[in-house]
């Protein structure tokens, strides 16, 4: 295989609704989409950094800059048998996973493509369809967050993740348990405690959640290592696990009983597949989780979530809950029970909506 030209896209869309988490406030995305043409046929792919560096060092403005200057230099002109062998070929570059992400997604679509297979299958993807939860942001009152999530659960997705941070969790939580007391219910706090909060954080353990997501610092292993033998509610991590070493010293060390895969956040399908592989070895469950993808990203989301040890309800939900429109045909529907269909079409087995991609292009730029 080879990568003929990559075509980079700047595309900016309105959320339906403001996103709140505990560090940040989005109600727009500017999303980078990455068109590659490898051997004839156009795979794509898309950039899930954000447009400022609160969830990751990473933005969207990094992203187009290490693309352009080094993730499309180091490939151009290069032979490989496969996407898959981009990770190693893309290995000198220290860091950057989400521009890294965005190539190499997009070169394991052009591949499906050309075999005539879905992406879930050359993934090694065992599902026809895979389960869906929904994350939900930090409301101003308890009754809009009682009601936010009634809305949920009555379009059928499996399990509902609230944000939290400092005084915005256990009144959050004590109301949701007492109306809907049979939930599968978890918290998301996006590094906003110290280890100086564990007894607050050990008072979340009354209301039976599945997990606490990524508690403590984005980069404080050893913290979450210390919390986890507190609790008996497992830690999940996601900020801290950015590759493969990470995510075996998480194990080895008891971080966490569950990891949070983010295909952007740890380079690729090549090294999310190696996570997926070294938990499920391990005997630790994995999860897909969101960064408010547009239709591009959510499909390759989709692919991923068929491997067999994604056996929790992802944070993969309809295009409909965040977009009025997306750039994707069909969009991703979600079913009354909770549950999306895999695509059975080559490659992702969405097409990208070119007129409307166009549309809300704000830069582009074609790279040979």
């Amino acid at each position: 295989m080879r990568i003929e030209e990559v075509t980079l896209r700047e595309i900016r869309m309105k959320l339906i609704a403001p996103f709140q988490t505990s560090n940040e406030r989005m109600e727009e995305r500017h999303i980078i989409l990455v068109e590659a043409k490898t051997d004839g046929v156009a795979g794509w792919g898309e950039c899930v950094a954000g447009d400022a560096p609160f969830y990751s060092p990473e933005t969207s403005g990094t992203a187009w800059l290490m693309l352009r200057e080094f993730v499309w230099p180091m490939l151009r002109g290069k032979e490989f048998a496969a996407a898959a062998d981009i990770a190693d070929l893309l290995d000198p570059i220290r860091g950057h996973n989400m521009a890294k992400a965005a190539l190499e997604s997009a070169i394991w679509d052009a591949e499906a493509k050309q075999k005539g297979v879905p992406l879930a299958k050359l993934l090694g993807g065992t599902r026809e369809e895979i389960s869906s939860g929904v994350s939900i942001g930090i409301k101003d009152s308890l009754d809009e967050l009682a009601a936010a999530v009634r809305r949920e659960l009555a379009a059928g997705y499996q399990r509902i993740k609230i944000k939290i941070k400092p005084g915005k969790e256990l009144p959050q939580v004590k109301r949701l348990r007492e109306e809907f007391p049979g939930t599968k219910l978890m918290v998301d706090a996006n590094s906003a405690y110290r280890m100086e909060d564990w007894r607050l954080l050990k008072q979340l353990e009354g209301f039976y959640l599945m997990m606490i997501e990524q508690p403590l610092g984005w980069d404080d292993l050893f913290s979450h290592v210390e919390l986890q033998k507190m609790l008996e509610t497992p830690i999940c991590l996601d900020e801290c696990i950015h590759t493969e070493e990470q995510a075996r010293a998480a194990i080895t060390l008891g971080a966490c009983k569950i990891i949070n895969i983010k295909m952007g956040r740890v380079g690729g399908h090549t090294m999310a597949r190696r996570i997926h592989d070294l938990c499920q070895n391990a005997g630790m469950p994995v999860w897909c989780g969101g960064m408010l993808e547009a239709g591009i990203g959510r499909a390759h989301n989709i692919a991923l979530s068929t491997l067999p040890n994604f056996t929790l309800p992802g944070d993969v939900t309809a295009s409909k809950r965040y977009w009025h429109e997306d750039i994707i045909e069909p969009e991703v529907t979600v079913s009354s029970q909770g549950t999306i269909r895999v695509p059975t079409g080559p490659g992702i087995g969405f097409e990208p909506r070119l007129d409307l991609i166009d549309k809300l292009t704000v830069r582009k730029e074609r790279l040979v």
